[in-house]
This record gives structure tokens, sequence and C-alpha cells, in this order.
């Protein structure tokens, strides 16, 4: 079969060749599956031009300003806004750096605006309360659909929408349904509207929803959780649940793409075939190339690796989607992050969270009376549920890991494995005991770590993230397990507090591992303050638990 065009806005057919440089019986055979290479598909009702990316519209132009550092933060180009139309920007380039004395820096602010972090004129007022101080950041962290230049990689939304802050000037799918959380404590039904409409208008337009709005995150998703935002919306009032049956199945059948094709021992995107027949799913991404916002340290990391660029380029692309970039869950060494191998692991939070988009879909066709999708939704939950409890729950020692599906055994455990508890996957016996190993073992007095390894990685101890908490209070207390939950939910608040009284900010993860947790660090770029996700789960912590210190 003829290699895929890397360049090509989106394909709909990747070949899936990590397996290609180590022979192994579960050695994907794609010719089994398809007969022919089909044409590259772009994203349905959008022109392939939108779709492109500043990598494929700026082609060398782009590699010399990533290469060159020009920017401390590799993001900062992919994000800015062309003055002129691309291609004259690229032959006024291709022009220009024939003259002698060339200076890329002038070139570059000469044609395009630059983007200016969130918040960067807005200074907290260190009067306010915690609760206070969160209300006010709001309107800080919302974007609307003016703010958007002609052929910026800025994905336009036709509703209003929060930003998390910092460097990330764009909305992100998995860290909105949190950030929401706290606009419903704050009163702002209104910025939870739009954000229903825009999740929804994203799915209808894409077929699923992109990791955030910006084209380099056109390829890739991240964590399902909108059947979560449509029982928040159905909590709140904001829609009925029945608006969103053809949505919810819509993202489903982005997650599931090509799994009726699969035999054993078969990956495909998302899907993966076990050795048994069973059906779960893994992290993806449809590009084997470096990422845009990441360019030169993603082919540093390539070049570390000692496998093929794409291989790593894959790997790295699909920890992204996860959410979790990056963690010593994706890595062969827990200490270098070339070793890293996403696409082999099947991971415990998604194949919970594809559970609850199952029993969301199931649930909304019986009020719609549909019986042929509930049961069908139904008995795929069931059959999920089933194969979780084979090769991701370790009976001996209590608890629910990753799954290495290469070398057929269990891989990491971490903070994801308060997911089954927070969708009600797990039996009461298994979260009593999942219960005693999260308190042993990543409980701390700032409240639960990531993961127990030390890596270096932002999403490894010593850090501790608000969704994480978030997940693990409501998971536990589905248990009645609120002893523990009521504990990290005073510990995360204890935490969250101290550092705004001495920096009148909030951040996005925490170091924890300590006896005073204060901010955290590792992983690819500086400390982010604003921040959307902690603001949300931080704001609807305040209402269940009082404000910390008052």
């Amino acid at each position: 079969m003829p290699a895929q065009n890397a360049n090509a806005p989106l394909a709909h057919f990747i070949v899936d060749e990590e397996f290609r440089y180590e022979h192994d019986p579960c050695e994907l055979k794609l010719g089994d599956m398809l007969d022919a290479e089909p044409e590259p598909e772009t994203i349905e009702g959008l022109p392939a031009s939108d779709a492109l990316t500043p990598a494929d519209r700026y082609l060398e132009l782009f590699e010399h300003v990533q290469s060159s550092r020009l920017f401390p933060d590799s993001k900062t180009f992919p994000d800015c806004a062309p003055k002129l139309d691309p291609l004259t920007i690229l032959i006024n380039y291709r022009r220009a750096r024939r003259v002698s004395g060339f200076n890329l820096k002038v070139f570059v602010e000469a044609h395009f605006h630059m983007p200016r972090p969130d918040g960067d004129l807005y200074v907290s007022d260190p009067s306010l309360t915690l609760k206070e101080h969160i209300d006010t950041l709001w309107p800080v962290l919302t974007r609307t659909p003016e703010d958007h230049y002609t052929y910026s990689s800025l994905l336009a939304l036709p509703q209003p929408y929060i930003v998390p802050g910092g460097r990330f000037t764009e909305t992100y799918y998995w860290d909105s349904y949190f950030t929401m959380l706290g606009l419903v404590d704050s009163g702002r039904e209104d910025l939870l509207r739009n954000m229903a409409d825009n999740f929804a208008w994203l799915l209808e337009n894409y077929g699923h929803i992109p990791n955030g709005n910006r084209t380099y995150y056109l390829s890739r998703s991240q964590p399902p959780v909108f059947a979560l935002m449509v029982e928040l919306f159905e909590e709140d009032g904001v829609r009925g649940a029945r608006r969103y049956l053809d949505h919810l199945l819509k993202e489903y059948a982005y997650w599931m793409d090509g799994s009726d094709a699969l035999a054993d021992n078969q990956a495909y995107r998302h899907a993966v075939r076990m050795p048994d027949g069973a059906l779960l799913n893994r992290y993806w991404d449809d590009r084997d190339t470096p990422r845009d916002e990441s360019w030169l340290e993603d082919i540093e990391t390539a070049r570390q690796s000692g496998r093929p660029p794409s291989e790593v380029y894959r790997d790295l692309r699909a920890g992204a989607a996860s959410g979790w970039d990056y963690s010593s869950r994706w890595l062969r060494d827990s200490d270098r992050l070339a070793s890293i191998r996403t696409t082999q692991f099947i991971p415990i939070d998604l194949n919970a969270f594809l559970f609850k988009l199952e029993t969301t879909i199931a649930n909304i066709a019986g009020l719609k009376d549909d019986t042929v999708i509930r049961q069908r939704f139904l008995s795929k939950a069931a059959d999920r549920k089933a194969a979780i409890n084979r090769y991701l729950w370790d009976e001996v020692n209590g608890l629910y890991r990753d799954y290495d599906w290469r070398r057929q055994r269990p891989a990491a455990f971490s903070a994801a494995s308060v997911v089954p508890l927070f969708v009600m996957l797990a039996s009461h016996e298994q979260a009593q005991r999942l219960t005693e190993n999260l308190r042993l073992r990543l409980l701390t007095p700032g409240g639960i770590l990531a993961t127990e390894i030390d890596s270096g990685e932002q999403w490894d101890k010593p850090n501790g993230w608000a969704p994480l908490q978030w997940m693990a209070i409501q998971g536990l207390k589905n248990y009645a397990e609120d002893g523990l939950a009521d504990e990290i939910a005073h510990n995360w608040l204890a935490t969250v507090n101290r550092v705004y009284c001495q920096s009148n900010k909030l951040i996005e993860k925490y170091h924890i591992a300590c006896t005073t947790p204060r901010e955290g660090g590792g992983g690819e770029y500086p400390l982010q303050d604003g921040f959307g996700w902690t603001n949300g789960v931080t704001r609807r912590l305040i209402s269940l638990y009082g404000e910390p210190g008052v």
C-alpha cells in the first residue's frame, strides 16, 4: 500500500504502522481490510483550504521560523494571523530571502499579526476572595466570534466561549466541561448555553469535536466528554437532552470508525479489536507529522528515539489527544519522552468515557422511544464494561490500569483510574478496593497526584490537576466513599487558596507532593495562569464545601 500523504489536510484512512519496526503476532495487516488506498478526505462541509494548518500553508517559511526559534514558544507562530493572503506571503518570502541582508524577524512582523496572551492587561484585585476572583475572571477569559482574522489558524465559532488563559487563546474540548461546572455556580448560564451551541456546531460541521478550535487541532479530538456536558446542560435547564442524540451518535461514529472491519489483534484509528474479539479504544491523531504548536520539540524528540520519525510524531500527537500531554502513562521509559508509545496503550479513562457515551445514547434514545438504538447501545455498553473488567481491572491489586495491547500486559496505574467511578462503571466492591489504593498511593496534603512516578513530565508526580480532583471527588461520592472524597476536596481547596493568597492567581497545575503545596512545573511550556478548569472546579467546590479560610 503506498505511503499516506502526510501533508494532506486530513486523511480518512491512515495506515497504523507502529508495528512495522517490531515484528509481532499482533501486527496490523491493512491489506486484509482495504483493497486500495482511498483518496484523502477533507472535513465534510468545509473547503479544503480552511482545514490547512500553518505548516501546510507556509511550508518552508513555517519551518524556517520554527527551526530558528524566532519565538520562545513554538505555539506563537501557528497562532499568528496573516496580514495578507497566505500564498502572497509565501511568494514574498521566497523572493525576499534571496536578497542579501534578509531579516526573518522583520519579515514575519511585517506580514503577521502577533498573538496577544489572554489577560495580559488584567490585574487581579488582592482584596477579592477566591470566589469573587473567579467570578471576575470569566469576562477576561471570554472570546467572541468577532475576534477572528481571515486565514488565521483560529476556527471561528458561532457563539462566545471561554479559553483557559495564558498561551491557550482558543477553547479546548475536555477543559471546557470542567470550566462549565464553575459557570453554572457563577450564574453564567448565558455562557453555558453558548458553549453548548458551539460544541454541537463543531459536531455538525466536523463530525467530531477537535482538541481545540484551531486548524492544527482538527486531526484529533480529546477525551470524549460531550455526554457529560449534555448531562450538565440538562441539569441546568439549558437544553433538553433529546436534542443532542444525533450529536452524540456522530461523536460515537468518530471514535468507532473502521471498527466493524477489524479482525482480532488489529487496530484502526481509535478502535482496537482485542485478542478475544472485544472492542476497546485508544487515543489517536490522523496526522503523523510534527505538531504545528510544538514543531521543533517534536523533531528533537523523534531524533532521540531511534524510531521512524512518523511513528514518534503519531504517538506524540496521540498523547496530546489524551489531554495527558505528557505522562509516564505513555512512555516505555518513564524518564524519556522519546520512548513514547501512546497508540499501543488501551487507556482506562478513554474507555470509561466511551462507556458513558454509550449509556447516555441509550438513555436518550429511551426518552425518544427509540427502542432499537436503546437496546443496541445498552448492549455496546455491557460489552465494553465486560472488556474493561477483563483487560483494565487488576483483580490482584484491586485497581484499574491502562493496558499495553501490543505487549498484552497491564500498564500504568494513575489517577485516570477514578473515571470508572465518575461514570459509575465500577461495582461497589471495585470502588471500595480502588478507594484504598487512591488513599495509600495518590493522596497528598494537596489533593491526589496524577501518577506515582516523578518523570519530569507535567502529568506525573508531583503535580495535581483540577479535573482529576473533581472526578475523584464525585466518583467516590457515587459509591458513598464520602470520607476520602471530602478529604480530597478540602485538601485541593486549601492548595488553590494558598497559592491564590500568595500570588493572586489561579494556575493550571499544582505541586502537591509536599507538606506545603505550591505552583506546579514540568512539561513543554512554562506554567500558565488563568486558568479555565481550575476556576471551574474550584468555583463548584466552593459552592459545595464553602470558601477555604472563611
